[in-house]
């Protein structure tokens, strides 16, 4: 299994429009994430069919999101500097809260969706499925925007 990535090539070239594409393609993850618990709220609002407590897991992976994309990958290498009050190993950390808080948030919507949904053998399961795809758009696109872009254009 070791290189079977090894043949896949992409000789797309982007250039300069790589930040820019990467930028809206996360934004439209992000907003498609938004849109559909937007939707499932709408939908199911009353609270037996729809617990208003499980949007703790799209406000945490927003707020993952940003934490992720706060430092560039300058601060993280050592590259910016090494004064003040992060240093590159507090720009890691950070990092690693985000990607932790990230991460739990989508293994909760899935818990969240199998957990309360699936096994509980509700007569919707739509919500969890919202709640699902919420954070997996959220995740993807905050992967999108932190190693979608480069930072040699800035």
């Amino acid at each position: 299994m070791s290189g079977f990535l090894d043949g896949v090539r992409c000789d797309c070239n982007l250039g300069e429009r790589r930040n820019p594409i990467a930028s809206i393609a996360a934004g439209v993850l992000f907003f498609t994430g938004w849109w559909i618990i937007i939707d499932a709220a709408v939908q199911y609002p009353s609270q037996e069919q729809f617990l208003h407590a499980y949007h703790t897991c799209g406000v945490m992976a927003t707020v993952a999101f940003f934490m992720i994309n706060a430092v560039s990958n300058a601060q993280v290498i050592g590259d910016s500097y090494s004064e003040g009050c992060i240093t590159p190993t507090g720009a890691r950390i950070w990092m690693f809260i985000g990607f932790t808080l990230s991460f739990g948030s989508l293994i909760a919507s899935m818990w969240i969706l199998f957990g309360g949904f699936v096994a509980s053998q509700k007569d919707v399961v739509y919500p969890g499925v919202a709640i699902f795809f919420q954070n997996a758009f959220i995740f993807f696109g905050g992967l999108l925007f932190k190693f979608g872009r480069t930072e040699e254009q800035w």
